[in-house]
């Protein structure tokens, strides 16, 4: 079987992997040894769907309508980037910072945002069921017309204060009806 019949097929195997749920390894034996971190081009842009980003800079960049679905961005800084339109379903973005970031209408089902600085990030008309937001920084945050787990947006309402700079709402305001 050629090389690139073998990567096709790894490619499926990751992508219904990523369907199922099933946890993908990361390092010397995930993906990039699987030969799979080649970016491809989603709507235009840059792919970064099941790649590794820990640590990396992304601050002030133009991602809008980008996909990182299943991506792992532990610790990246997204500070003030434009995420527009960007698809962030089941990916790892632990500790990572997303201060005054463009978030609005990002689909974000299923991510993992535990402990991410998104202090003045803009969220409005974000898809955002099964995140797991334990530890996150929102003041400021604006998530008007966000669509959110009830309890979970409850338990963001506990430390939700500030006024976004750029939208002017008020954190608490909005994420009504759940405060």
């Amino acid at each position: 079987m050629n090389a690139i019949v073998k990567r096709a097929c790894a490619g499926l195997l990751l992508a219904l992997a990523l369907i199922a749920g099933v946890a993908l390894p990361t390092g010397d034996h995930g993906l990039a040894a699987a030969g799979l971190e080649q970016r491809a081009l989603f709507q235009g842009r840059v792919d970064y769907t099941l790649t590794t980003h820990d640590r990396e800079d992304f601050q002030g960049q133009d991602l809008e309508n980008t996909s990182f679905a299943g991506a792992h961005a532990w610790d990246a800084d997204f500070s003030g980037s434009n995420l527009h339109g960007a698809i962030l379903t089941k990916g790892v973005f632990q500790g990572a910072r997303f201060v005054a970031a463009n978030l609005s209408n990002v689909l974000m089902d299923a991510a993992d945002f535990r402990n991410t600085d998104l202090r003045n990030a803009d969220l409005r008309e974000a898809i955002a069921t099964g995140v797991r937001w334990d530890g996150a920084r929102i003041k400021g945050a604006d998530f008007s017309d966000a669509l959110l787990d009830p309890g979970v947006a409850r338990q963001l309402c506990a430390t939700a204060e500030g006024v976004n700079p750029e939208t002017g709402a008020s954190t608490r305001d909005s994420l009504a009806p759940y405060c």
